[in-house]
């Protein structure tokens, strides 16, 4: 099976064709479908699927919906999914009786919204009405407002183009790119587009007020209710609606609930052949075991495990069997439709399990004689809609290069375990295994690949311990996400940025600030230009944050940390540092000297003259982030508690994006000058703060020593009063803090937060100390940029340097750390090391592809790499085995011929051990 891209791993392949398989899309373009492109039957239907028990399923749903008086009752929704689909005008508004607003003819643009009631009653909600357009700068005639770019701009006044279809603002942009000539001007001219690059479900939320998973409130007798013959979803409820009806609720007070949504958690084991990764034209599905759990509920609601062929009964969980796979496949999608889940999450189901199942089912139905598949792809909320799945590719320089496949199913949310961790956690490995190791102190059940075929061709028995290994997969990115408050956290950056939860899934960092900018901007009458992506970025370069030159030093006293709270954020506030509010040399000539503030790389005009929208935003989002933690403190449960501190981590986060944003140069909107213009004042604040410390707390004024600062970095000052006395220090240190922080404009505040003591300084980044925040005791010992916490290096180097710490700066103890290191040494070179402790993990990024033949381009892999070697060798040793793009590598350095490379002397850690290959001990000492 080939796709239009480069090739992947055939081991590893991301699967995703035949009928699945879509080409990417415009986010702002409407679902291309048609409703009745597919005859869908009824999945739990005989002669489609085996019937499954009838008390079975009722126990899968969700409550049944009571009789309600639809004119008098209220409908509330917290909604979780949004997408467009096209139909007719709404004739008449079902509380005026009148059209509503829009297009009256032909197909026009319907906002569909879903989500869970607060009844935990399943909705889709067609709202009517609201109609795409694009603003572009006209002559004054037209309406009144201004460009966000600069503190005077040149168009002042704006028209609307209003289009049947979001589909043809990108062609109307062209045109007016072009020249038009409107009324009343006489010439042609061209017009700048202003936000005609804003997706139309965006523009719909951003314009009605309408947070990310927020809740909306339908009034009674504003909506009209489908019958069973009218609807096109499998939800309970189908609602049609006028968008000037929708109240969006803001998330606060009892707003700030979560609805009991839905979350499924599955796996899936399949029966490769020796030596393969399975291929799902080949190799069956033998299980799929799943867990659904509801939010607000400890227990899942839901867990029971699909196998081909007989099993023995598991304790805790329901077993489904089928003699057949067709029917495995059929009862499962049958069970998908009938818990009708919000969610679907599991740990590598994006590029495995969900393409995987989906290209099995299609292969089944080629099979001349047998079962219909099709209706087993209909997995979405919509009738006869299939999962959709487009291949991507992911590229950063945090996160490297990663081959995706993204899937669409549409009214329920895919949200993949394995890219959440890689992308939120710094660990050595993302397998399963060690995630959760690392964060629930459990581990999978000890099945190996390899000997899955042979349990599923043995006994009941056999099948009843792949089952149980099945179910523990489905169970552990569960409580991962529960651990994590993934969802939660989820739900609350979606509600602060005012995005919906797919697009912090799939989209970048910048839409989140760019949305937030926008319904700022509506606010106040400004718009949003569009900017070519790549454009000059002003001619101002960009410096990046401060670092005072370390003092290196082990210091056996105190050392105090001052730091700047929130640094950026409060910079672009006190100086009023926004797009708005950037002079040019001509609007700096019609202002008095205190109007503005200058610095190497921008005029600003101060907030007295005009508050910048930038600033604005901050203000507001750190004002909340302070009312959430109180609210935190004195939250009623521990549901309540969560969801208050998911929502300060989502302001803080946020908060920290706006300046990443203005810096992003073939972003949405880059301006140098703001972004430059914060680590100028950034590096100010910090020299002045040394200046002041050091000519302030001497022996000249009073002070028994001279104070030292003996290093700064970004936003913290390490400072050295030279006192032994910690109550001394302590006491120094918050009237440092203060009086530093007079200095500075508001809301720019320094603060004392810790004591190192003792406090080991080698380098820039890279120190470690005794941390103290009172005077009974000390916290922890804390470490920065040394081989404790870095996951390149082996566990042997970690241990030693963490050991070697706590006996240098907790035992004070010298000696002791040296003989330490002595010993470990001396075991190393007697192979008395276990190998686990010299296995080292690196990713496979930029580069790797050309060497594993993926394509890519000699010149990016100039220098060979152990880990990328391996893996190329592994891909020949081993299909089944063979890593793919972003996979993190572990390998060993093994004894090679004299003068050998260290490249060709990597090897895979398991092999290295199971073939008694010596390690190259020599190496890892040097």
């Amino acid at each position: 099976m080939e796709f239009p891209s480069l090739p992947l791993p055939p081991s590893k392949r991301l699967r995703g064709g035949g009928d699945g398989y879509v080409e990417a899309k415009p986010e702002d373009q409407m679902e291309d479908y048609d409703e009745s492109c597919m005859d869908e039957n009824d999945v739990l239907e005989e002669g489609v699927a085996p019937s499954v028990d009838a008390k079975v399923s009722q126990r899968w749903r969700r409550p049944d919906v009571e009789k309600f008086d639809p004119k008098l009752t209220d409908v509330n929704i917290q909604w979780l999914d949004i997408d467009m689909t096209s139909g007719a005008p709404l004739a008449k508004n079902p509380k005026e009786g009148e059209k509503v607003l829009g297009a009256n003819v032909g197909p026009v643009p319907v906002i569909r919204v879903f989500g869970t009631t607060d009844k935990g009653h399943s909705a889709a909600l067609y709202v009517h009405g609201f109609t795409p357009y694009a603003l572009f700068a006209a002559p004054k005639e037209f309406e009144n407002r201004k460009s966000i770019m600069g503190f005077s701009t040149t168009h002042t006044r704006f028209f609307q183009v209003f289009v049947s279809m979001p589909s043809m603002i990108p062609p109307l942009k062209r045109i007016f790119n072009e020249g038009v000539r409107l009324p009343g001007t006489g010439s042609t001219a061209p017009c700048q587009p202003f936000e005609s690059n804003v997706p139309f479900v965006l523009r719909y939320m951003i314009d009605n007020k309408i947070g990310g998973a927020s809740w909306l409130s339908l009034p009674g007798g504003s909506y009209k209710i489908r019958g069973e013959s009218e609807k096109k979803t499998h939800c309970q409820l189908e609602i049609d609606i006028s968008y000037k009806e929708v109240i969006a609720r803001q998330s606060e007070g009892e707003w700030n609930k979560i609805a009991p949504l839905r979350v499924l958690s599955f796996d899936i084991e399949c029966q490769g052949r020796k030596g393969y990764f399975p291929e799902a034209e080949r190799d069956p599905v033998i299980q799929i075991a799943n867990v659904v759990s509801i939010y607000g509920q400890a227990e899942p609601v839901v867990k029971n495990v699909f196998t081909l062929k007989g099993c023995l009964p598991i304790v805790g969980t329901q077993v489904i069997t089928s003699e057949k796979e067709e029917d495995l496949l059929l009862k499962w999608a049958a069970f998908l439709k009938e818990i009708d889940v919000d969610i679907i999450t599991g740990y590598n189901v994006q590029n495995f399990d969900i393409p995987y199942l989906l290209d099995r089912a299609e292969a089944l139905g080629k099979v001349r004689g047998g079962k219909n598949m099709s209706p087993f792809k209909l997995w979405g909320r919509v009738k006869g809609s299939p999962a959709k799945m487009k291949e991507s590719t992911f590229q950063s320089a945090a996160f490297g290069k990663r081959n995706n496949v993204d899937t669409t199913i549409e009214g329920r949310v895919v949200f993949d375990m394995l890219p959440y961790m890689q992308r939120n956690h710094k660990l050595s490995s993302y397998s399963l295994n060690a995630v959760c190791a690392e964060f629930l102190g459990q581990q999978k059940e000890d099945v190996h690949h390899s000997i899955i075929s042979d349990l599923q061709n043995g006994s009941d028995e056999d099948r009843h311990r792949l089952a149980v290994y099945c179910v523990k997969d489905a169970v552990l990115p569960q409580q991962l996400m529960d651990k994590l408050s993934v969802l939660i956290n989820y739900v609350e950056m979606a509600r602060v940025t005012g995005v919906p939860v797919s697009f912090l899934i799939s989209r970048g960092q910048q839409i989140k600030v760019f949305s937030m900018i926008l319904r700022k901007c509506q606010d106040v009458k400004l718009c949003v230009p569009d900017l070519p992506k790549g454009r000059n970025t002003d001619g101002v370069a960009y410096e990046g944050a401060t670092v005072l030159d370390p003092i290196k030093k082990f210091y056996t006293t105190p050392i105090s940390t001052l730091d700047f709270a929130s640094l950026y954020p409060s910079i672009m506030q006190a100086y009023n540092l926004c797009y708005s509010t950037l002079c040019t040399p001509q609007d700096i000539q019609k202002l008095q000297p205190e109007q503005y503030v200058k610095n190497p790389n921008g005029t600003f005009v101060s907030a007295d003259t005009k508050k910048g929208i930038l600033p604005t935003i901050l203000g507001e989002l750190l004002a909340a982030r302070k009312q959430a933690k109180k609210d935190m403190k004195n939250a009623p449960n521990e549901f309540e508690k969560a969801v208050q501190n998911g929502r300060q981590l989502a302001l803080k986060v946020s908060a920290n994006s706006v300046y990443g944003f203005t810096g992003a140069a073939v972003g949405q909107l880059p301006c140098m000058p703001i972004a430059s213009s914060v680590t100028n004042f950034g590096r100010q604040l910090l020299e002045k703060t040394k200046e002041f410390v050091e000519s302030n707390y001497t022996k000249a004024n009073g002070y028994e020593h001279d104070a030292v600062v003996v290093y700064g970095d970004t936003d913290s000052v390490m400072v050295k009063f030279g006192s032994d006395n910690m109550k001394e220090v302590f006491k120094l240190s918050e009237d440092a803090a203060e009086k530093c922080s007079n200095l500075f404009p508001n809301p720019v505040l320094l603060e004392f937060e810790k004591v190192y003591y003792p406090y080991l300084l080698m380098n820039k980044k890279r120190y470690a100390g005794l941390m103290w925040t009172n005077l009974e005791k000390p916290d922890y010992m804390d470490c920065k940029g040394l081989e404790t916490v870095r996951r390149d290096n082996c566990q042997l180097v970690r241990d030693v340097i963490q050991t070697s710490l706590n006996k240098i700066i907790i035992d004070r103890d010298t000696k002791g750390a040296i003989a330490y290191v002595k010993r470990q040494i001396s075991d190393l070179l007697q192979n008395k090391m276990d190998i686990s402790k010299l296995v080292i993990t690196k990713s496979l990024n930029k580069g790797a592809e050309y060497a594993l033949g993926l394509g890519g381009k000699k010149e990016d892999y100039k220098i060979k790499a152990a880990h990328v070697e391996l893996a190329a060798r592994l891909k020949k040793r081993d299909g089944a085995a063979a890593p793919q793009m972003g996979d993190r590598i572990p390998y060993v350095i093994v004894q090679g011929p004299k003068g050998a490379q260290t490249f060709t002397k990597s090897e895979d850690p398991l092999y290295a051990l199971e073939n008694n290959i010596p390690i190259d001990c020599a190496w890892y000492l040097s």
